[in-house]
């Protein structure tokens, strides 16, 4: 007898498609994501974190500190962009401080680097009052800054040895009460020393020899460069990232319930109804229409009711915000209820549209951001989410909530999400006519 039956359990997993999916595919579909996203690609490697540097100072020691800044492998350093408004093709141009700021302020980069006039003459004083080498930071990665400030402390420490010694030195001698004529000669030596060595990793660099990396300089020295962190970003907000999460879970969710109600048409072909809407003047066009409304109208509900809960009790500052969160929830609940129809009119059954959503759903939430932002995943990561139309989406509302965005800052992922709806309402109109012919 149980022989029987675990012989009917494997033959109903073995027939029904749908549950194999759920068993096998998506467990390590989610298991990929995430390893993918925390995990790197399996190779033990960190991401590169991107930080825009400015260089003011413009002397021999600002070059040296950029071209160490270059070496770490846990930095892309970006030191030119596009001029804004220059047309493709153009050249990009040297960043200046205005330019790196507005690029942390649009969300291109969450770190630029600001190196002020008159460090060289401050550099390595050791007393802390020396220029302060300025960062500007998107608080919303809390992760980055810390990055970036660590690994300049490093940069700044292997990439003047030279200038290092001979301010010590000067300390040194202030106040100890002077070197030894045979003290001093050494010293001498010594620096001689450091600005060889400095003088053949600048050649090293030029001929793209990696021979002398950062693991030949030595470790970092933490506190050695002042650091002066601005944000330039949801600075004066006290609970902006509440609307990510707030948009996150409505958009998940969002989509479980238009894949839901627009299964209500599994249920009209079961019963009959369909047939007989369709031959009124009503249509299966008409009938789409209908559907799609009723979905946009419970989307937008939906979105709303979240964002009120997110104002009322976790301070969330939606009346400022009214007009973009408006464009937003209704361009994203159209999207959504497009993507019901094309689930219902893609299933037979409404046991298959569960399956088939749950597992579709869950996988482009994950990759889209839903579960995990996407600011904080890896550069590959962040443009494989843009597959999913939910990723747009709550790029959408973080530019209204967060960046402040003005309505036409507002217009590519408006755009992406219309060019989404479209094309599904043509996919789900095509799914549809089976029906109609049989």
């Amino acid at each position: 007898m149980i022989r029987t039956l675990l012989r009917i359990g494997w033959l109903n997993l073995a027939r029904d498609r749908v549950a194999q999916a759920m068993t096998f595919i998506l467990p390590i579909s989610f298991f990929s994501i995430f390893a993918m996203i925390f995990g790197g690609t399996g190779r033990g490697e960190t991401a590169s974190l991107p930080v825009a540097v400015v260089d003011e100072d413009r002397s021999g020691v600002s070059a040296r500190l950029i071209r160490a800044l270059e070496k770490e492998r846990g930095l892309r350093i970006v030191l030119t962009a596009k001029s804004p408004g220059a047309a493709n093709g153009a050249p990009e141009v040297t960043l200046d401080r205005a330019r790196a700021e507005q690029m942390v302020r649009d969300g291109d980069l969450s770190v630029a680097l600001v190196v002020p006039a008159g460090f060289d003459s401050s550099f390595g004083r050791f007393d802390g009052r020396g220029r302060p080498v300025l960062m500007l930071t998107d608080p919303s990665d809390p992760v980055a800054p810390q990055v970036a400030a660590g690994l300049m402390q490093k940069a700044a420490m292997t990439s003047a040895p030279d200038v290092l010694a001979r301010n010590g030195l000067v300390l040194f001698d202030r106040y100890s009460g002077g070197l030894t004529p045979k003290q001093r000669q050494a010293s001498e030596s010594w620096m001689k020393l450091l600005r060889a060595r400095a003088d053949a990793e600048s050649a090293a660099d030029a001929r793209g020899d990696t021979a002398m990396n950062a693991t030949d300089r030595g470790d970092g020295f933490a506190g050695l460069v002042t650091i002066e962190e601005r944000k330039v970003v949801g600075g004066k907000k006290t609970n902006g990232m509440v609307s990510f999460y707030a948009a996150g879970i409505a958009v998940m969710f969002l989509l479980f319930s238009a894949s839901a109600a627009g299964g209500s048409l599994l249920d009209e072909v079961e019963s009959g109804t369909l047939d007989r809407v369709l031959t009124t003047r009503v249509g299966m066009t008409g009938l789409l229409a209908g559907k799609w409304l009723s979905l946009i109208r419970l989307g937008v509900l939906q979105i709303v009711v979240m964002f009120l809960w997110a104002t009322f009790v976790f301070k969330l500052d939606l009346w400022t915000h009214l007009p973009g969160f408006a464009v937003m929830t209704l361009a994203t609940a159209a999207t959504a209820a497009s993507f019901g129809l094309v689930l219902a009119t893609a299933c037979k059954t409404r046991q298959q549209l569960s399956g088939i959503s749950t597992i579709v759903i869950l996988t482009i939430s994950a990759l889209g951001g839903s579960m995990f932002p996407r600011f904080l995943m890896s550069e590959t990561m962040q443009k494989i989410g843009l597959v999913s139309f939910n990723a747009w989406a709550l790029d959408g509302f973080v530019k209204v909530f967060w960046r402040d965005a003005r309505m036409v800052e507002l217009l590519p992922q408006l755009g992406v999400l219309a060019a989404w709806t479209v094309g599904l309402l043509i996919i789900a109109r095509l799914l549809a006519r089976r029906w109609e012919m049989s």
